[in-house]
């Protein structure tokens, strides 16, 4: 596929605005049955995010005309409701930032160097022999402390992000039946987190017809273990409680305070936490449903920045050894140990 760029400009100062970073060329999507030539898992448009009021923007009707070539009628309201509003959140693209690969390099350096100079420092003071041999000590200690750290940063990247990949359900519910995904990745432009959009080709029929039937089989052999992975699925949500104010008897003018309690009020208020379980029990073909919504845009984070494992047995996905979404989400969520992945 060759890519081609396309940078248009926009006068809106409150948006974040795109620039298509790479797409499939007008003349792959002009031959008859393009669509049926396409495999799962490959990559047709990414957009890249770029600050308002800096070059280059990008026109939203822009992105409409993209994405309707791939099939995907889509109006500018939709699109914010879907993306914009969901992943491309201020507070968002600085969650992003800090849980970057970049930052998590940056922040294994910074350990090293700290825990360096206070291991070099210290022995020297206590003069516990030659300084070439205190600084081969201190380095490989160093060293060894901070391949750790940068480890641990890399699983718990890994893992399925709450704050980014779940926002994603909505979009991905309504892409699947277009045969897309959309998943979304981050990348550093002058020290700036610069989110990304991945839209990757997937027809999902197959994999939901497998994880149905996977869930039909732990259903009927392994239902506790089914629960209990399903169980670890869910968020906690937050909602303050108000207790409603005692009735009490009307005082004097010369005995109520001339302020209001403030302090009391906001001691009253009280916060009710609640675990939201994300696939319920019920039936098997809306359960695979929901798992599919919900890991997706998971899956294509790894796809596209290559951190998915590889599998032995190829399901749905032809090409590098990778794991099918199906595959993904019985080995990570429903626990099932058919084959074995080798990570990267």
């Amino acid at each position: 596929m060759a890519p081609s760029k396309n940078q248009a400009g926009t006068d809106k100062k409150d948006e974040l605005s795109f620039s298509v970073s790479y797409c499939r060329s007008q003349a792959e999507e002009d031959t008859p049955h393009w669509r049926e030539e396409l495999l799962n898992g490959q990559v047709l448009m990414v957009l890249s995010a770029r600050q308002a009021g800096s070059p280059p923007h990008f026109d939203m009707n822009l992105c409409a005309v993209r994405l309707k070539s791939l099939g995907i009628q889509m109006t500018t309201d939709q699109w914010r409701n879907l993306v914009q509003s969901a992943v491309l959140e201020p507070d968002v693209r600085k969650y992003m930032f800090y849980n970057s690969r970049a930052f998590g390099i940056a922040v294994a350096v910074v350990f090293y160097v700290t825990l360096w100079i206070n291991l070099y420092s210290t022995l020297q003071i206590y003069s516990l022999g030659q300084s070439w041999k205190i600084g081969i000590l201190v380095t490989l200690a160093a060293l060894v402390a901070a391949l750790v750290i940068r480890f641990i940063i890399h699983h718990h990247q890994g893992k399925m992000n709450m704050n980014t990949d779940m926002r994603l359900v909505a979009a991905n519910e309504v892409f699947m039946k277009h045969e897309l995904l959309v998943g979304v990745t981050d990348k550093l432009d002058r020290l700036r987190s610069v989110p990304q959009l991945w839209f990757v080709y997937f027809n999902v029929e197959p994999c939901l017809q497998s994880l149905e039937e996977s869930i039909i089989e732990m259903k009927r052999t392994q239902e506790s273990v089914l629960q209990h992975n399903l169980d670890e699925l869910c968020i906690v949500t937050e909602t303050t409680v108000f207790p409603a104010e005692k009735e009490e008897a009307e005082s004097s003018l010369e005995e109520s305070p001339l302020l209001p309690d403030t302090k009391n009020k906001s001691r009253s208020a009280l916060t009710c936490r609640e675990l939201l379980q994300l696939i319920p029990d019920g039936a098997p073909k809306v359960m695979a449903q929901q798992l599919l919504m919900i890991c997706s845009g998971y899956y294509i984070r790894l796809l596209v920045s290559g951190q998915l494992p590889e599998v032995p047995v190829r399901r749905h996905v032809m090409f590098n050894h990778i794991p099918c979404l199906c595959q993904f989400i019985e080995f990570t969520v429903l626990g099932k140990r058919c084959f074995s992945f080798t990570l990267r």
